[in-house]
């Protein structure tokens, strides 16, 4: 039965309180003369007060922060594509791809064997090894169902990822400033090295235009990957029959800047732009509802080891990424 939405307790109507005032403020930052006073509402600011709300509130509504955070970021993902030119992305995207496949099976191949290492279960480290080679919850969710994997093997590999990309998304564009990285540098450095999708359209629209578009294409190229993984898990574990899910809004969001690139400049420019600020602000709220939905009950529940090698993974590809970045993008 599904959770009711209707208010109940003080944590429940607190929450909603805080929902409806991201919501308004969202709204009315897209009001053109409105927009200098909401310039603070950020995708890291989102995030954070989504921690705050969990903080106080508690997750009343777990299940609908699960699924309205999902929704909102594919749809927003796709409303992206109809602010990019379908050429310029592929060129700005190109540059990437020879540290992406590097690093794919170089972090599936270091994860599994410091799992080996730390004593943990096969399929958790081979789970958080996938997740942060592709694309976080994405590649989890895809990869488990094909290796078997229970669910606790799945929760304990998603809430280490999820904390790491929460860090991310605070942390990687005050560094890429530090460096002075450029905004293709950084789009690029931030779709390798942060996990999920959300974490890194957040970033890289912290970071800039540009970065949003190298980083928004180069990750969702990535997530492609998604699909021979999955296939070759099957073989790994013995799991032939397995299904595998392949993430319907890359081909969406694809078909979007096709329509953006070839129809709507000529068309409608302005149609164009309204859609993507639109989507910028859907990223944001999705951002909040994936704040609100860590809990300190859920971070308990990792365990040690998973966090330190999900930890360990990240710092060498963000590291190995930021290297490759600096010498071959």
């Amino acid at each position: 039965m599904n959770t009711p939405l209707i208010p109940q307790s003080r944590a429940e109507r607190g929450y909603v309180a805080l929902c409806i005032l991201v919501v308004l403020c969202l709204s009315l930052g897209c009001i053109p003369s409105l927009q200098s006073y909401f310039a603070w509402l950020t995708p890291p600011v989102a995030l954070f007060l989504g921690l705050l709300c969990a903080a106080i509130f508690g997750t009343p509504y777990a299940k609908f922060n699960s699924r309205a955070s999902k929704q909102l970021l594919q749809w927003s993902v796709v409303g992206l594509g109809f602010g990019m030119n379908l050429q310029e992305s592929l060129s700005s995207g190109a540059g990437g791809m020879s540290v992406t496949i590097v690093s794919v099976f170089g972090t599936l191949a270091l994860g599994v064997l410091l799992g080996r290492l730390l004593g943990l279960e096969r399929k958790i480290s081979y789970l958080i090894g996938s997740g942060t080679a592709i694309c976080g919850g994405s590649a989890i969710a895809a990869v488990g169902p094909t290796i078997d994997a229970d669910e606790r093997d799945m929760s304990v590999a998603l809430g280490a990822v999820f904390v790491l990309n929460a860090i991310a998304l605070f942390i990687f564009p005050p560094i890429g400033h530090y460096l002075e990285l450029s905004q293709n540098s950084f789009g690029t450095w931030a779709a390798i090295a942060i996990h999920d999708t959300s974490s890194v359209v957040g970033a890289g629209a912290a970071y800039g235009d540009e970065a949003l578009q190298t980083a928004t294409m180069i990750k969702l190229t990535r997530a492609l990957w998604i699909i021979p993984l999955a296939f070759v898990s099957s073989l790994i574990f013995s799991r032939g029959g397995s299904r595998v899910r392949i993430p319907w809004f890359i081909a969406y969001f694809v078909l979007a800047m096709i329509v953006n690139t070839y129809f709507l400049q000529e068309v409608s420019p302005e149609l164009s732009r309204w859609i993507s600020s639109l989507a910028r602000r859907g990223m944001m709220l999705a951002m909040f509802f994936i704040g609100a939905s860590l809990s300190w009950s859920s971070l308990r529940g990792i365990g040690a080891k998973p966090f330190v090698l999900a930890i360990v993974l990240w710092v060498i590809i963000s590291i190995s990424s930021l290297l490759g970045v600096f010498f071959f993008a």
